[in-house]
């Protein structure tokens, strides 16, 4: 027996990977996460699996489910939106399943940030403009945040932002985002990238507020920040071209020399 988290994606039902969707396949339980992973990926549980949406559910609820299913031999299907790394509340269950000796074992998905970034068709690390992405999100009633992981500290680096579960307090983070990045860096919007009704919003931190105003959304949006997000850059301007597929760039599958003349 064993329980497998799998990172569902963030949306769309075939962005799962083929790993994630077999282990769904072979499970006897699925545990899900109801109000964020598509009911669509359920069709690849076995006819007989017993099937248990975990929104309304306490941790304590959710152990017992895992107790329940050692206890019977069956592997158990755990689903968490996006990718199970970060925000999935994955480690306290991994926590008490140690305590218990039960197998357990982790498949990734693939994350809400890397979803948005494909639906604005954009890179996020372009060279000499951003070469880091900073994860991050305001406090909330499940998680504070430590004191150290200050907003304005990740903005002073003026790398890429992709701040999670705050649409909430946009008007607060567009304040506390233009000493750093100036009136005019752009933002975008992403409200439940890659599901049926996703919709985006692409402004600077001057316009978003407005922009947002005008087609609210719920907490699920993802607010991306930083000068690799400009349109002119997304059409292919004002940026330098990294150095990987230059002509004199040497690497083990192609000759060049380190001066960067052709070898």
């Amino acid at each position: 027996m064993k329980v497998h988290f799998i990172g569902a994606g963030p949306g769309a039902p075939d962005l799962i990977t083929l790993r994630g969707r077999d282990l769904i396949a072979q499970s006897a339980v699925c545990l899900y996460a109801g109000s964020l992973v598509p009911s669509e990926l359920l069709a690849y549980c076995p006819r007989e699996a017993r099937i248990i949406d975990t929104a309304p559910m306490t941790l304590d609820e959710i152990e017992a489910e895992f107790i329940r299913a050692f206890e019977n031999n069956q592997d158990v299907a755990r689903l968490h939106s996006g990718d199970v790394s970060i925000w999935s509340a994955m480690g306290e269950q991994i926590r008490r399943l140690r305590a218990r000796g039960i197998e357990f074992d982790v498949t990734p998905g693939v994350p809400s940030f890397a979803a948005a970034a494909a639906a604005l068709q954009v890179e996020l690390t372009l060279p000499e403009v951003a070469q880091s992405l900073v994860l991050t999100r305001t406090p909330g009633r499940a998680s504070a945040m430590p004191e150290r992981e200050k907003l304005s500290t990740f903005a002073s680096s003026g790398a890429t932002l992709a701040i999670h579960l705050s649409i909430h307090m946009l008007d607060k983070l567009i304040g506390d985002l233009i000493p750093h990045y100036g009136e005019d860096c752009a933002v975008a919007i992403v409200f439940r990238a890659s599901w049926p009704d996703e919709q985006i919003l692409r402004g600077t931190l001057s316009t978003i507020g407005a922009l947002a105003l005008a087609s609210p959304m719920e907490r699920t949006a993802l607010i991306l920040v930083g000068p690799a997000l400009a349109q002119d850059m997304a059409a292919g301007q004002d940026f330098a071209e990294s150095a990987l597929y230059s002509v004199g760039y040497r690497r083990q599958f192609r000759g060049g020399t380190r001066d960067g003349s052709a070898q």
